[in-house]
């Protein structure tokens, strides 16, 4: 079971929801999970039961435009396309200074998938010192030309739509090719090759919202920001991150993205990058059939790292 608990944006007028499981015995650690583009940190409850089973306390907050961190469906995939970037941080920063106050000094451990993985890679650049450990899922590297090109086509669709308008277009450049080396049966079978995980995402009300243009020009800001070689070699050197990713991944273009990223960070000096690749899964890892594997790796990876 877990808490939910709300306190107020850094964007002044949106009330976030985060959820907190708690272990019944001694506690080893935290994990605070950062979720992805159109889904919800609830997604991750199987996960978090696996970990607090284990001694470990999980959080995890609805971004902006996610989850219950909304008035109205309408708000969904919806991002103010101005300071967005640092709205979605400063909320993440505020579970983990709630967090931490309640555990003290505990080993703190922080992961991102997906959009999370992007925010989770900016947010250790910055404050990477105080974790014990950083576990990027589901990532990928992008050129600036793509991003920028992304944020351009976002802004100027914004400017003549607004920032709440959901481009079909914008969706089907971002996403459209994602589906190329799947089946095709749904528009999001490159999520899982688990049909049930694709059925249930496509169930949930709450996943799967078209990005509105201001969704879209903070996705493409945040990739642009986390792929940065400053952002790497602002992350500590001696923070131990672990890059997690299925192979049949587009985000991680076929896992090719992921093992840039891991040599961009080895070439920064990071000396404890870890890297599995899951061979045949694809962008959820934690919802497709690796997921028992996914759960054990990330657990010793903790383990280790206490």
């Amino acid at each position: 079971m877990y808490t939910e608990i709300t306190y107020p944006s850094a964007d002044k007028k949106t009330t976030v929801h985060a959820y907190i499981w708690r272990p019944n015995g001694a506690i080893r650690g935290v994990v605070q999970i950062i979720h992805g583009m159109a889904e919800y940190a609830l997604r991750y409850a199987p996960f978090a039961e696996y970990l607090t089973a284990r001694g470990f306390v999980v959080c995890a907050e609805d971004h902006l435009g996610h989850g219950k961190s909304v008035l109205s469906a309408k708000e969904l995939g919806y991002f103010d396309g101005g300071n967005a970037v640092k709205t979605v941080l400063a909320d993440i920063r505020a579970l983990t200074l709630a967090v931490r106050g309640e555990t003290g000094g505990l080993p703190y451990f922080i992961m991102g998938h997906s959009m999370g993985s992007f925010f989770c890679r900016e947010y250790i650049a910055q404050y990477g010192k105080e974790f014990a450990g950083a576990i990027i899922m589901g990532t990928g590297v992008q050129p600036a030309i793509v991003t920028g090109f992304g944020k351009l086509v976002a802004a100027l669709t914004a400017l003549f739509c607004g920032w709440k308008h959901r481009s079909r277009l914008i969706d089907r450049i971002a996403f459209g090719p994602y589906n190329k080396k799947c089946e095709g049966l749904t528009p999001y079978d490159w999520l899982s090759a688990d049909k049930t995980n694709v059925d249930n995402y496509i169930a949930d009300d709450l996943c799967g919202a078209t990005f509105t243009c201001g969704g879209f020009y903070t996705l493409f800001s945040i990739i642009a920001q986390s792929c940065r070689e400053a952002t790497i070699k602002s992350t500590p050197k001696d923070l131990p991150v672990y890059l997690v990713a299925g192979s049949d991944d587009p985000v991680g273009a076929y896992s090719k993205g992921v093992v840039k990223l891991y040599d961009k960070y080895n070439k920064a000096g990071l000396s404890d990058v870890q890297m599995t690749i899951y061979n045949g899964a694809r962008h959820e890892i934690l919802n497709d059939f690796c997921a028992p594997q996914v759960m054990e790796d990330i657990s010793a990876f903790l383990t280790e790292h206490i």
